[in-house]
């Protein structure tokens, strides 16, 4: 099926272009510009803007939330500790009613460690690993390993394991718990880190912390990292932190709504937005009208500010936002709808509206090697999200949906508004 969208304003995932129209054949886009083809179904997007599908650069996921994300235009979610991993996503990678998904399988951290601290004993966030997906029989392949690690060679030994086991990138957890109101909490050590990063770079592994204090920052980036899947909130940024983050060619996907919740701020107000209220469930609805409220001593004015320097030095930012499970105590957060508010914050920061969607579209997929999406052009995967308005001059026009099509498929009335 070809289809032709025309009339539209086009930020290709780094700038607006000249062009006006992006043919569609099948899954890819065929064509930028020029004048459709007879056969085409035309779809007339005056007044609107087209955008590449939005990236979501840190997750915690399932089939329904992935659903919810690509309601908001969000057709490609990063999953930072969970079970999609290569294998077990067969049911997911051709399924153009729920946004795609990578991961890392689990993260490597000491017994003990984070995240355990924040769930109830007993408590189990989504599926099991060997869940069977919906009409279907359970994925194929190696289960992901749970990588827990005490030492050098304990980190190292599980990279392989990881790798086999289909993880698309080698996640590590730094943090003491500190953050989360548990001091104390085991945590890997530089010389474990440093063993573990070197492993994953010998396998050719992207590789990726979780570090939400400045100590845990200078540890990771010490270790080589690639980069960082929180932005610290303990204290505020230094020159020296800002220039040692800078010079090392990490990124940071600073999760601006996170760190808002985490310090007691809900997204009652994204939740009250119409554009927002429609879309979801109600029990996605309650959790982000909630908050982590871990660490009210922290102040997101500093947060905004560390954006902002970590911006003007040249850092590569992406959008993420650390959504999980639709549970109040990791409220404020919801699939799809907070990529839009992060969008909001890091334009509060100081970034423009391009440079923020940039930070959604081009810049994760890049830096992911996901080379098939992320931009308009021909060639590439027909993920795209058409809005009304202009939100390369006004941000919140992101929430504006008209269309959202994943590989080409147009995501239908019913399921945008999650009534199929």
């Amino acid at each position: 099926m070809t289809t032709a969208i025309t009339n539209a304003r086009i930020f290709d995932g780094h700038e607006v272009l000249d062009a006006t129209t992006v043919i569609i054949d099948g899954t890819r886009i065929a064509a930028v510009g020029g004048e459709p083809p007879s056969e085409a179904e035309v779809v007339d997007a005056a007044g609107a803007t087209l955008l590449p599908g939005l990236i979501d650069a840190h997750v915690h996921t399932d089939v329904g939330s992935l659903a919810l994300a690509l309601r908001f235009g969000v057709t490609t979610e990063l999953e930072m500790q969970g079970t999609n991993t290569r294998h077990n996503r067969v049911h997911i990678t051709d399924d153009d009613t729920v946004a795609d998904v990578r991961s890392s399988g689990f993260g490597i951290t000491p017994p003990g460690g984070h995240p355990s601290e924040l769930f109830p004993e007993g408590f189990r966030p989504g599926p099991p690993p060997d869940a069977t997906p919906p009409g279907g029989a359970p994925p194929p392949g190696p289960k992901p390993t749970k990588p827990f690690s005490s030492t050098p060679q304990d980190a190292a030994a599980f990279i392989p394991k990881l790798v086999e086991t289909g993880s698309d990138y080698i996640k590590f957890m730094v943090d003491d718990g500190s953050v989360e109101g548990h001091p104390g909490l085991p945590m890997l050590d530089q010389a474990t880190l440093n063993a573990g990063v070197a492993a994953a770079k010998q396998h050719g592994m992207l590789t990726v912390a979780h570090a939400l204090t400045v100590d845990a920052t200078r540890t990771s980036i010490e270790a080589r990292i690639d980069g960082l899947m929180h932005l610290f909130m303990d204290r505020p940024h230094t020159e020296t932190i800002v220039e040692l983050i800078a010079r090392s060619g990490a990124f940071v996907v600073p999760c601006i709504v996170l760190d808002a919740s985490m310090m007691g701020i809900t997204g009652a107000a994204l939740a009250d937005d119409p554009r927002v209220d429609y879309r979801l469930p109600d029990d996605w609805r309650q959790t982000l009208r909630s908050s982590f409220d871990r660490y009210p001593q922290g102040n997101i004015q500093d947060v905004l500010a560390s954006v902002k320097a970590l911006h003007e030095a040249g850092v590569d930012l992406l959008v993420g936002t650390d959504v999980s499970v639709a549970l109040p105590f990791l409220g404020g957060l919801a699939h799809g709808a907070s990529v839009h508010h992060e969008l909001q914050y890091l334009v509060e920061a100081g970034l423009t509206p391009v440079e923020a969607l940039r930070a959604a579209t081009s810049t994760p997929a890049r830096r992911f090697g996901l080379d098939d999406r992320g931009r308009i052009a021909a060639g590439l995967r027909a993920d795209l999200l058409l809005v009304d308005g202009d939100p390369t001059t006004t941000i919140s026009d992101t929430l504006n949906t008209r269309a959202v099509w994943r590989r080409g498929a147009r995501l239908t009335t019913a399921m945008a508004t999650g009534t199929r």
